[in-house]
């Protein structure tokens, strides 16, 4: 495991190479079984698709959660053109804030926030942005808001930041810990961001490749 937090711009990510297995993006929202947000649905419902492994083991973690809990699913596969629309408008921002800043700092500034588009789990269909709910959907208070960056939040978005308080904490701690039994990896910046088979995923636990590589929707 990674001691130190890797951001998705190193060289060590983008280094792992990809043995892309072709299991298909399915929607999480068929059966019913998780919990899904609409407010990143889209005309073809590209966001609530995920790799079959994925969604199977989201619904391992959430089978690991105490009575009256369930996963909220926010995010899942994101199509290449859109990443990259996200990771340059982030970087634009950055960019116009920090005019000082070289190319390197400022394209690894923007990946504590949104993965380059060459690695994205999201792209994958490896990656979900998701939070803890009650039953009945209300969501629970895990320090920030999802999606919080790191300017916004002072870096309280980061998993294991200090500061937040202990409900906040223990939020995020059993969060992590169905997700981490279920096999997912997090990255740190983010504690609502969660993956397996992608680069990001095989570094992190040794795997000697990724299992999905970057696709665009069937």
């Amino acid at each position: 495991m990674m001691d130190t937090i890797i951001l998705m711009s190193d060289s060590k990510v983008a280094a792992i190479p990809v043995a892309e297995c072709g299991e298909p993006l399915v929607d999480v929202r068929e059966g019913g079984a998780l919990l899904t947000d609409p407010q990143r649905d889209d005309a073809r419902g590209a966001f609530a698709h995920l790799r079959t492994s994925v969604h199977g083991r989201l619904l391992d973690a959430q089978d690991r959660l105490p009575d009256g809990l369930r996963l909220l699913f926010v995010e899942g596969y994101r199509p290449p053109a859109l990443q990259r629309t996200y990771f340059e408008r982030y970087a634009a921002g950055l960019r116009a804030a920090n005019p000082g800043w070289p190319a390197e700092r400022l394209r690894d500034a923007a990946s504590r926030y949104v993965a380059p588009p060459e690695i994205a789990p999201h792209s994958a269909g490896a990656a979900v942005d998701l939070t803890l709910a009650t039953a009945d959907g209300q969501e629970l208070d895990m320090g920030t808001r999802m999606n919080a960056d790191p300017e916004e939040s002072g870096g309280a978005c980061y998993t294991a930041a200090p500061g937040i308080s202990s409900r906040a904490r223990a939020n995020r701690e059993l969060l992590s810990a169905a997700l981490t039994s279920a096999g997912l990896v997090n990255y740190p910046t983010e504690w609502w961001h969660w993956s397996y088979g992608d680069r990001y995923w095989a570094l992190a636990t040794g795997a000697p490749a990724a299992l999905y590589g970057p696709r665009e929707l069937d």
